[in-house]
Formats: structure tokens, C-alpha cells, sequence
């Protein structure tokens, strides 16, 4: 009976707008924050993420459950996550190092995971340059050659105020699965300051054209820049593309929180779909003042040559903040997702998070609450520089850091299919709505939940990926308006362990989500 009423109160917190999607815990140990996340393209079944400042996760059931551990290396070891895979479904961990004193942030180090992000190596490095120190490195793979391109931050010394100090953006490169890398580049024309703040060049997230170019966006001094390599990161453009000023700067102040950042996060879509090739840049500023933090969005059709005018992503009234944002491109769909916190609902310091997407290539956005619930930061307590957002083939997994009481948490959301992006839960309107079912990924038996808001003959049905008809639950049955529940008993119907589509089809409309089978 218990569990019975735990599936209700479950399907009771949907349908009155809690939240579209479940949320779960990655972990609460450490006092996690600043995450990465990645899905294995190869085994979606398998993610990994990191949070500051030493820990990973490891998750091999779609995100539903995570298990965590302590990263360990001999170059130390001091935040700024960011975990990608290759295409042999290998993991890498970049972070910032913390060797013995009196060196600090001397190089950018690189630890490897061929087990699904269970064990790590001890690492190999990158940067290593004096006195120098090397800060807020991210990376990409080209899943062209397997090659792994990482960009990062140097500063000449780290706070300084003196004009003979400056800060640029490096570029290095390993071809043989991340054991070794090449001499740090710079790629940068105008240099930064090293105050950390609007002047200092940061941001710096490659990302792979559909011929294997790197693109580079950063923001600084100039404003947001970008960069290009055709040749593997050989050789780079004596000047940069000026694509958008930041008004007020990426640096700016958000009431509750420690310290804010609009950096830049590159993109393209590599996808097969129409905007294949098309290169995105997304940020936030206060170009609306500073009680009205945006979200932003440009992209280029030509190669980083020429860039449309910013495009705000968030979609409710001005004067509300919006902060700490991400992007992916699905690469299966080519379809743009964003995530962010969001204050659009309360009048005080409360924050929930939002997810994005747009499916017409950055031209429009839907907005969709993904938090169950808001929490209340505190400025005492700190939370990062950035959130985070992994994609593919429909199947989406975003992290946040949130905070309850004083304890700090890392989540993530289960977005099992996009279909349901195009019913957003504020808009009562639309004929039917089809919700996630839970549990899910299941074992003996599912609960499929949807709403009518008006009569309607429904058929309700599964398929596997093929299309071929599995089970059917309704069979234009007649059905008033209202709420709805449908049960699915797995025993004896002979599915095998897989991803399967349950549609929700009436004359006027059909949706569709996705649901995991163990």
C-alpha cells in the first residue's frame, strides 16, 4: 500500500504543476557544486559527472541512480569540473590542480576512466608554464579522429592588479586518447586583465564543426570574440570575430548568490537536420539592468564569418533574474537545449531552475520549469560559476547545485523523450497532455498518466524504437474530460530490456514519450 501511495502522491505532484519531470539527487556529499554531466552517446544507459571540487559520479541506469567517489592524482586536485567521453565510451575529467605549495593552479589536469567513470588514472597535464597559473579549462572530442581539444585560461599571476600582468586564452590538443598533449597555444588576440572579473579573457568552451573545425567563443575585454581552426588547432587566425558586445560584463552581481558569471558556452549542431553546421553561442548579462538578468543566444551560418543579433531564450515578462546558464545540442536531432536558474515565479531571492529548447535552430524557445521545487540560495554559501546540460537522441539530463537549509546537493532531472517539450505545462489550451511514466525505467509494472481537456475517442499504445505495436492500453475508447491513469503490468508480455515509445493518439492530436524497460 505504501508504494501504491507514493505512485499517487508522485502523479498528484504533476498534475498540479510541481514539476513535468523527476528529480534526482546525484549526490550530498562534499557540498557539491559547479557540475558537469556527460551521457555515453554509445551506451546512453551510462553517465558520468563531476562537482567541485574533487568528486565524480557514475551512473549506469539512464540517471536514475548515481554512485560517487573521491578523485585522486599526484598533480592534485582543485575544481572546475568538466567531463567529457570519447568514442570508444571512454571518460575524461579535467579539472584545475593543486600540487604541493608553493604551486597553485600550475597546469590543467586531465584523468581518465575506461571503466564508465568507476576508476580513474592518475592523470596527464597541460599548460605547465612557470609560475603561471592555468584556470576554467573545457574540452570537446572530434568524433571524426577521437582527438580531445581543451581551452583554458592563463593568468600571469592570479588577482594581480598590475598593469603588467595579463591574462590569455590557451589551446591544447592530445591525439592519442589523452596520455599526451601538445604545447599550450594561444589563440587570443587581445589580451585580459587578471582581476578575474569583466576585463580578464574567460569562458573559453571548444566545440566541432561538421568537418572537424574548433570553434572558440570567450568573452573579455572585446567583448564576446571567436576563433577558428581548420587544420586540428595547428594553426589559428591572427585576429579574432568580434561577435556581440556583453553590456555591463560578464561579471555582474545576483542577489543570494556568492558570485555570478555570464561566460560563454560554444556549440554546433552536428547533427543530420537542416541546421547542420550551424554554431551557437549562449551567455546571460544585465544589458536589461541589473534587476533584469537575461538569457542570451547567437549563432552563424557561415562558419563563425557572420553572427545574428542576440536572442533572449528566457520567455517570461521583463524584470525577473535568470543566471548561471548552459547549452547542448542534441546531436542525434540537432535540437537546442538550455538550462538556467530562474526567479520568474517569485518575487524574493527564491530560484527554481528552467530548461530551454528550440527545434528551429536558436530562432525560437520554449521555456519549461524542471525543478520539483524552489530553494532559497545564500550569498554565504558558494555555488559555482556554472551549471550543465548533456543531450542525446531525445534523452536529456541537465545538473544544478541547490541548496536547502545549508546543505548543499547536486541534481539532475529525468527527460526521457522531447515530445513532451511541446505541451509546456502552463498552457491549458492544448487538447491533451501525455505525462512521463513512473517508475521509470520499470521492471513489473508502470503507471502511464495523462490529462483531456476535452472529450476525445484516445487510443493509448506501445511501441519498440522499430515502430511495431507491443501493447495497447486504450483503443479509441471514449473519454470525457478529465485526468487519467493507466496501469501497464510487464509480466508476461515478453519485452525485452530496452527503450520503448508510448503514444497518446486522438483524432485532433498524437504525443509521445519514451520509457526504459529493465
Amino acid at each position: 500500500m505504501k508504494g501504491i501511495l507514493s505512485i499517487f502522491f508522485f502523479l498528484w505532484m504533476t498534475f498540479t504543476g510541481y514539476s513535468q519531470f523527476l528529480n534526482v539527487t546525484i549526490s550530498t556529499l562534499n557540498y557539491p557544486e559547479e557540475p558537469s554531466i556527460i551521457i555515453n552517446p554509445k551506451s546512453p544507459n551510462i553517465l558520468v559527472a563531476g562537482a567541485n571540487i574533487d568528486s565524480y559520479y557514475y551512473s549506469l541506469d539512464y540517471g536514475q541512480t548515481w554512485t560517487s567517489g573521491t578523485l585522486n592524482s599526484s598533480y592534485g586536485i582543485w575544481g572546475d569540473p568538466c567531463v567529457v567521453a570519447d568514442t570508444a565510451g571512454n571518460f575524461y575529467f579535467f579539472h584545475l590542480s593543486n600540487p604541493s605549495p608553493p604551486a597553485f593552479l600550475d597546469r590543467i589536469v586531465c584523468q581518465k576512466s575506461t571503466d564508465n567513470g568507476q576508476t580513474w588514472n592518475n592523470g596527464s597535464y597541460m599548460g605547465l608554464n612557470g609560475s603561471k597559473q592555468q584556470d576554467k579549462a573545457w574540452a570537446v572530442v572530434d568524433k571524426l579522429t577521437n582527438n580531445i581539444y581543451s581551452t583554458w585560461t592563463q593568468f600571469d599571476k592570479y588577482g594581480s592588479s598590475a598593469h603588467t600582468d595579463s591574462s590569455v586564452i590557451l589551446f591544447s590538443r592530445s591525439i592519442d586518447g589523452g596520455q599526451n598533449w601538445s604545447p599550450a597555444k594561444r589563440i587570443n588576440r587581445v589580451a585580459g586583465d587578471c582581476i578575474d572579473s569583466d576585463n580578464t579573457v574567460e569562458g573559453a568552451v571548444p566545440a566541432i564543426g561538421p568537418n572537424g573545425e574548433i570553434y572558440v567563443s570567450w568573452a573579455g575585454p572585446a567583448g564576446l570574440v571567436f576563433t577558428k581552426s581548420t587544420d586540428g588547432g595547428l594553426t589559428w587566425p591572427a585576429d579574432n570575430v568580434f561577435v556581440s558586445d556583453i553590456p555591463e560584463g560578464w561579471n555582474y552581481y545576483i542577489p543570494g548568490i556568492s558570485r555570478c558569471n555570464g561566460m560563454p558556452v560554444t556549440c554546433c549542431d552536428l547533427s543530420q537536420g537542416p541546421y547542420r553546421g550551424t554554431i551557437y553561442i549562449n551567455w546571460s548579462d544585465q544589458r536589461n539592468g541589473s534587476t533584469d538578468t537575461d538569457i542570451f543566444l547567437v549563432k552563424s551560418t557561415d562558419g563563425g564569418f557572420s553572427w545574428s543579433a542576440p536572442k533572449r531564450v528566457n520567455d517570461d515578462p521583463p524584470g525577473k533574474q535568470q543566471f548561471f546558464t548552459w547549452m547542448t545540442v542534441d546531436q542525434a536531432t540537432g535540437i537546442l537545449y538550455f538550462v538556467f536558474y530562474d526567479r520568474r515565479n517569485h518575487s524574493d531571492n527564491q530560484t527554481d531552475v528552467y530548461m530551454a529548447t528550440s527545434h528551429d535552430g536558436g530562432e525560437t524557445f520554449q521555456n519549461y520549469r524542471i525543478s520539483e521545487s524552489p530553494f532559497l540560495p545564500n550569498s554565504s554559501v558558494f555555488f559555482g560559476d556554472y551549471t550543465a546540460i548533456s543531450a542525446w537522441d531525445n534523452m536529456v539530463r541537465p545538473a544544478w547545485a541547490r541548496l536547502d537549509n545549508t546543505f548543499l546537493s547536486i541534481v539532475t532531472a529525468i527527460i526521457d523523450s522531447a515530445n513532451v517539450l511541446h505541451i509546456p505545462e502552463s498552457e491549458p489550451g492544448l487538447p491533451i497532455a501525455l505525462e512521463q511514466n513512473y517508475p521509470n525505467p520499470a521492471t513489473t509494472f508502470t503507471y502511464m498518466s495523462f490529462k483531456l481537456h476535452k472529450p476525445a475517442i484516445v487510443s493509448l499504445t506501445v511501441q519498440d524504437l522499430y515502430g511495431n505495436l507491443v501493447v495497447t492500453l486504450l483503443d479509441r475508447k471514449y473519454l470525457t474530460a478529465g485526468k487519467y491513469v493507466e496501469g501497464l503490468d510487464l509480466t508476461g508480455k515478453n519485452l525485452d530490456a530496452g527503450i520503448y515509445i508510448y503514444r497518446l493518439i486522438t483524432d485532433e492530436k498524437t504525443v509521445s514519450k519514451r520509457m526504459i524497460i529493465n
